[in-house]
């Protein structure tokens, strides 16, 4: 399969202008976690918009040299306004470089509507997510077959940006599968005594993850009634991911995708494996079957 190139393709921002933005993610820190596409983004740009507080400088190894390098760790929106403003004047292209992935927790939306109006050409390239990258340094699956099939990814409420009714974390956590909670160190007894009331038993693993693939990464486990401690001991309070859930510590079960009694389309299944599974399926016992191409 092949993919159009680069420059054709941006949503078109209409005729006015021949400017374009790309809003890109950088991953969660490590300048080798950004995509290829991300990297010839920002190598293509005329402007990179960066936020030196979320961002590791090593991304911006990939910029040319005669790019113009801006720091929007201390702009508001309208700060970074005026280049929207000269680059569909000029017909410049900017890359606005993103932590994790613009899809989360990113004010992108804004943003994309600011430069639709500008009639701006603009792109989102994805990024990896602090939530999967901490996953990875702990070697763990998420979505554990019989454990827990679904990631809830959300924040504390009480933060700067209101929550809408009926996302609380306490509801979440009823679901009790695994948990991603974003941008809420800084009230680690909250967040603590909301997942307990929510219904995670005190011994339900926790991982802490402190910017993850920063050269200063601290990763450390504890169990959820240990929470509030172990944050506060190691001085945390922004920058920091908390992984919730039965899975980052369940072992034992097997999922149905690579049993020789499934089959899908590239692969026939074993007749006394396929029996098995549909003997143990109506005992109600085991997951249902993955699929894979």
């Amino acid at each position: 399969m092949t993919t159009a190139p680069i420059a054709d393709r941006a949503d078109d921002g209409g005729p006015t202008s021949t400017g374009r933005v790309w809003f890109v993610g950088a991953g969660p820190g490590a300048a080798d976690l950004l995509t290829l596409r991300a990297a010839r983004v920002i190598g293509a740009a005329d402007v990179v918009v960066w936020a030196a507080s979320l961002v590791h400088a090593d991304v911006l190894a990939h910029a040319r040299p005669d790019a113009e390098i801006v720091d929007s760790s201390r702009l508001p929106i309208e700060g970074v306004l005026p280049l929207y403003e000269r680059a569909a004047a000029e017909g410049l292209t900017v890359a606005r470089i993103h932590s994790g992935d613009p899809a989360l927790w990113g004010a992108v939306q804004e943003q994309l509507d600011l430069c639709r109006a500008l009639g701006l050409a603009v792109e989102i390239v994805p990024g990896v997510s602090s939530f999967t990258a901490v996953a990875a340094i702990v070697g763990r699956e998420l979505t554990i077959p019989e454990v827990a099939q679904s990631v809830i990814l959300t924040r504390l409420e009480g933060g700067k940006t209101p929550m809408p009714p009926g996302e609380r974390v306490r509801e979440f956590a009823r679901h009790g599968t695994t948990m991603a909670l974003f941008l809420s160190a800084a009230r680690s007894g909250q967040a603590q005594a909301e997942l307990l009331a929510g219904g995670y038993p005190p011994d339900t693993p926790v991982v802490v993850a402190y910017q993850a693939t920063w050269p200063d990464e601290l990763v450390v486990r504890c169990a959820l009634g240990d929470l509030e401690a172990t944050v506060k001991e190691h001085k945390l309070w922004k920058h920091t991911l908390f992984l919730v859930g039965p899975a980052l510590a369940a072992a034992g079960t097997r999922s149905h995708l690579y049993h020789p009694g499934h089959f899908h389309t590239f692969r026939r299944a074993e007749p006394a494996a396929r029996a098995d599974l549909r003997r143990a399926r109506r005992a109600g016992g085991t997951a249902g079957d993955g699929h894979a191409g």
